[in-house]
């Protein structure tokens, strides 16, 4: 049975996931401008990935001179979901309009959960020319936390291609061991993309260990 826009609203409240999820399809299937705020609301304090995937959906649905003022206003809450699916969504959305919104502060967040998602959505929406600067933004969070951590910001430097290198040498050459080694594995990622972190990462701290310079010349 199909959802009216009253019955879609309520069911994004209700505790049942499946409710929810079927709300934000129908929600997403017809959109109306009056759903982004409950949309964007949902998205801060949802629990089920699977749903949020859903509310992520059905703001990209909806226009976005009414979902980028909303999302760039979540970026500065204080909740940390908020935060972090906020930059979800504007990485799904793609608007250029939402990149002065990626703070520094956002892509250094306490919060390992908003910095992976910073990275991405930094990534997506950098426009041409500054990449070199988000690069080495980045690169100030090279050893930082665990083995997932590290693969996003991995994949977020090797995402700008290869002007990040002369990032990652100098990272290699002068950071802490954990930073140089993150900095060597991701190099080597960036030039066999078909190598396993694990493996790269490792290999990294052997270098590192025996006292390696740092990048390869080339």
């Amino acid at each position: 049975m199909t959802m009216t826009s009253q019955d879609a609203l309520r069911g994004l409240e209700d505790e049942r996931s499946s409710v929810r999820l079927r709300a934000a399809m129908a929600v997403g299937t017809e959109p109306e401008d009056r759903f982004v705020g409950p949309l964007v609301e949902r998205c801060a304090v949802e629990g089920e990935f699977y749903v949020r995937d859903m509310l992520t959906w059905a703001l990209t649905r909806h226009p976005v001179a009414l979902t980028l003022p909303a999302l760039v206003r979540e970026l500065r809450s204080e909740r940390t979901q908020a935060r972090s699916q906020a930059l979800h969504t504007l990485s799904k959305i793609g608007d250029g309009r939402a990149w002065p919104a990626i703070t520094r502060a956002l892509l250094c967040d306490g919060d390992e959960d908003v910095a992976r998602s910073a990275w991405r959505a930094a990534v997506v929406l950098v426009p041409e020319g500054e990449e070199a600067g988000l690069a080495e933004t980045l690169a100030t969070q090279l050893g930082r936390g665990g083995q997932e951590t590290q693969l996003s910001l991995s994949r977020a430097l090797a995402g700008l291609g290869e002007g990040v290198v002369p990032v990652l040498r100098a990272a290699s050459a002068g950071a802490g061991p954990a930073a140089r080694a993150h900095a060597l594995a991701t190099e080597r990622l960036l030039r066999d993309p078909d190598t396993g972190f694990a493996f790269a990462i490792e290999e990294a701290k052997r270098v590192v260990a025996l006292g390696g310079a740092g990048g390869e010349g080339g």
